[in-house]
């Protein structure tokens, strides 16, 4: 006989892990961070007919003191890099970020020098978020996504140990363009053109 058969109906058990998970990843505060078109589609997720304020997250922070999840939103340019960056830092801990939309996740279509290709070399993401833009329906997926994620991580010193090996690898990740190609697209090419 276990001790949920010995204990009075209306109580309910939990570790405290699982109760500052549930906490954790119900006080979230987004940062203000739109930096293209995918801003608009973040900015519709605070409207009525989507309504983030059930999530507990209705107050989207304007200073990153006040805020722990990062929602970079766009395509994120090498002038714009370092202020990611220190935005990033002087969030409070724990701090999560989703990368929302293409341009932040891999530059997108921007396959210039003045682009980042990726916000993951700059700062570590918990979260891609794919399209072009992607709509306010994905990004609450993406958000829920989180939740599981904050409510199943432990909190204290794991946590600051798993974000700075994430930060480690993400920074040390080789950039895309410069990575060998996994197709021979001249040698597919040729076989395909007419006689």
């Amino acid at each position: 006989m276990g001790i949920e058969e010995r204990l009075p109906s209306g109580i309910a058990l939990t570790t405290v892990e699982n109760l500052a998970g549930y906490m954790r990843k119900s006080s979230i505060w987004p940062a203000t961070f739109g930096l293209a078109c995918c801003a608009i589609e973040m900015m519709a997720v605070g409207t009525p007919h989507y309504d983030i304020a059930r999530f507990g997250m209705e107050r989207f922070a304007a200073t990153p003191r006040r805020a722990d999840l990062m929602i970079v939103a766009g395509r994120v340019s090498n002038k714009m890099a370092p202020v990611v960056r220190r935005v990033y830092d002087q969030m409070a801990n724990p701090k999560w970020v989703i990368s929302m939309g293409v341009c932040a996740s891999s530059g997108g279509m921007f396959n210039n020098y003045a682009i980042v290709r990726g916000v993951d070399h700059i700062i570590p993401v918990d979260i891609y978020l794919p399209g072009c833009p992607p709509r306010p329906e994905m990004l609450l997926n993406a958000i829920i996504t989180l939740h599981e994620q904050i409510q199943s991580t432990p909190p204290g010193v794991n946590r600051v140990a798993a974000a700075r090996a994430a930060e480690k690898a993400a920074l040390g990740a080789t950039p895309t363009e410069l990575q060998p190609p996994t197709h021979d697209h001249e040698g597919l090419l040729g076989r395909n053109l007419p006689a």
